[in-house]
Parts: structure tokens; C-alpha cells; sequence
């Protein structure tokens, strides 16, 4: 076992969506103390300029526990690991897994490092669909059944929430958002205003304002973000705006 001064540690580090100036500066200050950088190799791919000479470990997609498990290996034998996520590691991340897997590393110190998470930059790319309540609802069944997925779904729209929908689709899953979307035309009227934000803060990026039923013939992708107003939520101008209520009177 290692001794107190070689004792190992590991941050669960949320990068944001993967542009250097929208990583928090915490983000930063940890990645850069670390010797290793592990992580998704997308995500691995996407700090590997802003940081040289680390040390870089990378798994495929669907991968997750293995890549859990080799950073917290690494950081049991003494070093200072950074396991980075996209957006914010706690929201649809890796921190919940590294902590459920821990007990199993005692010597390993771990810190989980907020960052800015896809509903937060995408609205603001939008302008402003959540100043209001809202919830966010991700569209992938490959660890929750769609029968839950389609619950969460009908009761965020009874409930007037805005929505937020991660992982809307994919090469497995291309008719998941037209699902979603009928699923939400249950409760919310045709004429809903929504959008989608595509690779947030990295080349390419694009923006869409849309109504509900447009919504539901709309392609993306998994680097898409999509956002369903509530019922009070317009549209002003080129922008999404939920409002909070501050002004009733217009």
C-alpha cells in the first residue's frame, strides 16, 4: 500500500463541451496538475493540444466501467489521475461510477470537478429557454427502458417543465426524438417553441428554433442538445426565452 506521501489521487473532471475558454478554471487547474489523462477518446482527443507532455489513456464508447477502472489503478499507484467527461461529470458522467467504485480503492483520494454541462451552454447559445423550472431527460435506453424514458417524458410535459433532451438519437436509435416528440404532442400544443443546438462550442456549430411538430421531423444527432419550451416560452426574435415572470403585465 502506498504511504501518505505517495498516496494517489483522482479527479472526475468535467471538461464542458470541449472548447478551451468554456472549461471552468477549477476544470482547468485540474487537468494540468495531473500526470495521467484518462478518458473517452473523443473527449481524450479533444484537450490533447492544450495539455503535452501528460500521460493520456483512452477507451472506446461503452467502455465506461473499464475506463473507471484504470484510472483509479493508475491513481492507486500513486499518481494524480484526471478522468475527464464532456459537460459537467456528475450529469450523465463518470462521477457516480468512479464513487460507487471506490471502496474498492481506499488508498485513492477523489474530487469530482463540476463543468459546464450541455443544457447550460446550448441555452445559452439559444438565449434563454431555462429561467424557468426545468428538467432534463435523456433519450438513450441502452441503461434506462424506454417505458421509464416515456414516463419521465409525459410527466415533465403535465407538469409544465421546460425539457432538456441528451443523446437524442443515434445510428441504433434514429427514431427516438420523432418518439419523443409524439409522446410530448400528448400534452403540448403543435405550435411549441423549441431547439436544437449542435456541436456546442466546437466547429460546426449550429442553432435552430423550431415548433414541436417541426421538431418531429428534424435529423440529428448525438451531438445535438434539444430543448422543449413550456408553455410560456417564445420566441423574440432569433431567440428561445422562458420567461421567469418578472413582468407579467406584457
Amino acid at each position: 500500500m502506498n504511504t501518505e506521501q505517495e498516496r494517489g489521487s483522482l479527479s472526475v473532471v468535467g471538461i464542458g463541451p470541449g472548447a478551451a475558454d468554456m472549461m471552468t478554471g477549477e476544470a482547468f487547474s485540474a487537468i494540468e496538475e495531473s500526470d495521467v489523462i484518462a478518458g473517452y477518446q473523443v473527449y481524450v482527443d479533444l484537450v490533447k493540444d492544450q495539455f503535452p507532455g501528460k500521460e493520456f489513456l483512452a477507451t472506446p464508447m461503452r467502455r465506461e466501467e473499464e475506463r473507471c477502472a484504470l484510472a483509479l489503478r493508475e491513481a492507486a499507484e500513486g499518481k494524480k489521475v484526471a478522468l475527464i467527461c464532456s459537460g459537467d461529470a456528475g450529469v450523465y458522467g463518470l462521477a457516480g461510477l468512479v464513487l460507487e467504485m471506490a471502496p474498492e480503492f481506499p488508498e485513492v483520494e477523489i474530487t469530482v470537478v463540476p463543468g459546464v454541462t450541455a443544457a447550460l451552454s446550448g441555452a445559452a447559445r439559444l438565449g434563454a429557454p431555462l429561467i424557468h423550472d426545468f428538467a432534463v431527460i435523456s433519450l438513450s435506453d441502452l441503461m434506462t427502458p424506454w417505458e421509464t424514458i416515456e414516463k419521465r417524458l409525459r410527466m415533465a410535459a403535465e407538469a409544465d417543465f421546460a425539457i432538456v433532451l441528451y443523446n437524442p438519437s443515434s445510428r441504433k436509435r434514429a427514431d427516438y426524438l420523432c418518439r419523443a416528440c409524439e409522446i410530448l404532442l400528448e400534452t403540448l400544443p403543435p405550435e411549441q417553441v423549441c431547439g436544437t443546438v449542435r456541436n456546442i462550442g466546437r466547429e460546426g456549430e449550429e442553432t435552430r428554433i423550431c415548433t414541436l411538430e417541426e421538431l418531429r421531423g428534424i435529423q440529428v444527432d448525438m451531438f445535438t442538445t434539444v430543448f422543449v419550451g413550456n408553455r410560456s416560452t417564445k420566441r423574440i426574435g432569433d431567440r428561445m426565452v422562458t420567461p421567469r415572470g418578472y413582468a407579467r403585465e406584457r
